[in-house]
């Protein structure tokens, strides 16, 4: 039965006042209200529960990224919503959808592109995280890529980020000696003991390179990067012949303001017969259904664990995005309301 609603919403939004120059600061955002009206026949009202906030949104943010986010309007991500009301006969109050949504507490839809989530199956959260684009890009590429086999070394950079802790339990899975790269102590126990990395090293203490070299006596196969800058130039200085380099994401770099320079690697991919390959989560979509039913196999047999740094309250979106680039999550960066 479509469920009647006739009242108006006043919703805040989440727009972008400024385009960033270096580090996001608060003043590059805005908060506005704007009227919802009540839902058209063949629509639906939903209500914002939980945002995923991702180091990408930030080329988005610079115009460097297409679609890139606009100035004075919403910016957007993967959100979980709840329907509200709805006009629309695919969907009943009550139920919950994910897709990229704009960064408002209520909107409309027509329905295009949401996908329905069960609260019973898993946690809600877990749709942006493990089982949403988080795991997909974890497992796909380093399977794809990284083409891990039983006692290689793997190095994962951002290893207690969302997408680097999973990727290091996947090398596990795969018999892969993982050491994780990480900037605090705290991280470093959190990799080695929840999610089971043979080493961490942090590289903010100043002997970062013979650390490095410590755990990875016989030097490194494969590199997950999700970072890039000095600590991927210190990786790939250790990297084997015939050894695997997944370009994932460049955090480091993002919010620099000239153009960041490095060691000249076409010698090294020569003479090493290297593979570099970047990753783009949206080439993989056909394979979504096998990615997602090994990493709900996995999660439902308690082989991955997971981490959330979840802030409550919608105004405090812009600060979520700002501490993503100082280190302040573990694991999957959420806010919720």
């Amino acid at each position: 039965m479509i469920h009647k609603y006739t009242h108006m919403k006043t919703t805040k939004v989440v727009t972008l006042k400024n385009r960033p120059a270096g580090l996001p600061q608060p003043a590059d955002f805005a908060i506005t209200e704007e009227t919802v009206p009540a839902p058209g026949n063949g629509q639906l009202l939903l209500q914002s529960r939980y945002v995923s906030v991702d180091p990408y949104l930030r080329g988005k943010m610079s115009g460097t990224k297409q679609p890139r986010f606009e100035l004075d309007k919403p910016l957007n991500s993967k959100i979980i919503a709840e329907v509200i009301a709805s006009a629309h006969p695919g969907f009943r109050k009550g139920e919950f959808v994910s897709h990229y949504l704009d960064w408002k507490e209520y909107q409309l839809s027509d329905g295009s592109g949401l996908i329905k989530v069960d609260a019973q199956t898993a946690p809600l959260t877990t749709y942006l995280g493990v089982l949403g684009i988080t795991g997909l890009s974890a497992y796909l590429s380093l399977l794809d890529i990284g083409l891990p086999k039983a006692g290689e070394t793997l190095v994962v950079s951002g290893a207690a980020g969302a997408v680097g802790s999973i990727a290091g339990q996947i090398g596990k899975l795969m018999g892969c000696r993982v050491v994780g790269i990480v900037g605090t102590a705290q991280k470093a126990s959190l990799i080695r003991g929840e999610f089971g990395f043979d080493e961490a090293v942090n590289y903010r203490q100043p002997d970062f390179k013979e650390a490095l070299q410590q755990a990875c006596p016989n030097g490194i196969d494969i590199y997950f990067d999700n970072v890039g800058g000095p600590v991927s130039d210190a990786v790939l200085s250790r990297i084997n012949s015939y050894g695997r380099v997944i370009a994932c994401g460049a955090i480091a770099n993002y919010n620099d303001t000239e153009t960041a320079t490095g060691p000249s690697l076409l010698p090294l991919v020569v003479y090493k017969f290297l593979t570099i390959k970047g990753f783009l989560i949206a080439d993989y979509a056909a394979r979504f259904p096998e990615g997602l039913a090994q990493l709900a196999q996995w999660l439902n047999e308690g082989k991955l664990h997971y981490r959330e740094t979840v802030l409550d309250g919608f105004e405090r979106l812009p600060e979520a995005l700002i501490g993503l680039f100082e280190g302040l999550n573990e694991g999957k960066m959420l806010v919720k309301w």
